[in-house]
């Protein structure tokens, strides 16, 4: 599929020469997060959209983070490889269809047009590989025939006899979420896993393979008419598209289990390398105290705020100005600050100053690489343009150095 369209963005003149340093979930603690030394491109999967329903800022908190992610490799003077995917065939999608009377591929088709406006209008660089699962079933079952041979796929007898992966034969998770089995349980059976179906190996086994039930869209496989898990859609995407060991997977907190945490097993299982060098997750976004998701139905969406008359640029500054692993709550005060802020970069880049903008973007640069402390970054150049408001001379050079860095590496345009 093609993604949405982004403006071109070049490297800084000068590549950076410092390490980008990240919170890495596996190894709990910050670390460089990049390609192995010696490497000039960097890998990154960050997982997709289910497409039934408009973009919210949960949604963009995170595609806004892992861009941010994108533009610091690329001011290293790093090639970028990035892959993101769409979950087109999951069981929301399936069901909003059925209670909404649409066809589940116009309505996911729809649904992506949406997401890829949104994401262009924030200016989130578009991903290199951006495949749909339903257009990827070849792709996916080869690696479930590679699960397979290694003999850590198995059917179940009933009904239907959907295949699942025994983890190292049973052993078990943990090494990713740092997660007791009782907790990893209870997330399992919230989070669209079976741990009480009978006939499984083990309660934490994810299905991979799902036959085919009335009224669903079917594939026809070695494994029967029907449609893949989850876990396995990320796992044939990301390495058909980065390798099989990829330098970073990100994606929302909530996916560390039992999302991620899948993912790196059957990676691992299939090629024998670990999955991913490092995994990177944001914080959850809540509106009124509580997590902002589709299912409770308290979201605020992306488009709606443009409509309303809401600078795309300052929804995107909204966002930087939250540490990307915290969890916060939207508010119209977070709106409102960021299109203060706007007006105050934009008054500058329009007016005169004399006020060299080297040190502030030397400032910006060290925060950002260490740990994206993204809103020291932006309070680092307010106190630079408050202070360029007193200029009596105009240099221009430091306007445009000030809006070049602000466009290439913050992603928000001034003009």
């Amino acid at each position: 599929m093609k993604p949405w369209n982004s403006p071109v963005v070049l490297p800084a003149v000068d590549a950076w020469p410092d390490e980008l340093k990240l919170y890495d979930t596996v190894a709990q603690r910050v670390r460089t997060v990049g390609p192995a030394a010696g490497n000039k491109v960097a890998t990154m999967y960050v997982c997709g959209i289910t497409p039934y329903d408009a973009t919210h800022l949960g949604h963009a908190f995170t595609y806004v983070v892992f861009d941010l992610v994108n533009r610091i490799w690329l001011d290293q003077g790093l090639k970028v490889r990035y892959a993101q995917n769409v979950t087109d065939v999951d069981d929301p999608l399936l069901e909003r269809a059925d209670a909404t009377g649409v066809n589940w591929r116009d309505l996911a088709d729809s649904e992506v047009e949406r997401f890829c406006t949104d994401m262009s209008a924030l200016r989130v660089l578009a991903p290199d590989a951006y495949p749909c699962v339903s257009e990827s079933m070849s792709i996916i079952e080869s690696y479930l025939q590679d699960l397979r041979s290694a003999g850590q796929l198995y059917q179940i007898e009933d009904e239907y006899p959907d295949w699942y992966f025994s983890f190292d034969q049973g052993l078990g998770y943990g090494a990713e979420s740092h997660l007791g089995r009782a907790e990893m349980l209870k997330l399992f059976a919230e989070r669209g896993g079976d741990p009480d179906r009978p006939g499984k190996r083990q309660p934490l086994d994810p299905v991979v393979w799902r036959q085919a039930r009335p009224g669903e869209p079917v594939w026809q496989s070695s494994f029967g008419a029907g449609r893949p898990g989850w876990h396995i859609e990320c796992v044939a995407l990301a390495c058909t598209n980065l390798g099989d060991t990829i330098d970073l997977q990100g994606g929302g907190s909530d996916l560390i289990f039992p999302h991620h945490e899948m993912c790196a097993a059957q990676g691992r299982a299939i090629s024998g390398k670990p999955f991913a060098r490092a995994f990177v997750h944001t914080g959850l976004v809540g509106l009124d105290g509580q997590k902002m998701s589709k299912s409770v139905g308290n979201l605020v969406k992306v488009n709606e705020l443009v409509d309303a008359g809401a600078d795309p640029m300052a929804i995107r500054l909204a966002l930087l100005a939250h540490h990307y692993r915290t969890d916060w709550s939207w508010t119209k005060a977070d709106l409102d600050q960021a299109g203060q802020r706007l007006d105050l970069w934009r008054e500058v880049v329009g007016g005169a100053t004399s006020v060299d903008f080297g040190p502030c973007a030397t400032a910006v640069r060290q925060f950002l690489y260490q740990d994206l402390q993204c809103d020291r970054a932006l309070e680092a150049i307010d106190e630079w343009a408050w202070e360029s408001l007193d200029a009596t001379t105009d240099a221009g050079s430091a306007r445009g150095e000030m809006a070049s860095l602000v466009d290439v590496l913050l992603g928000v345009a001034l003009a």
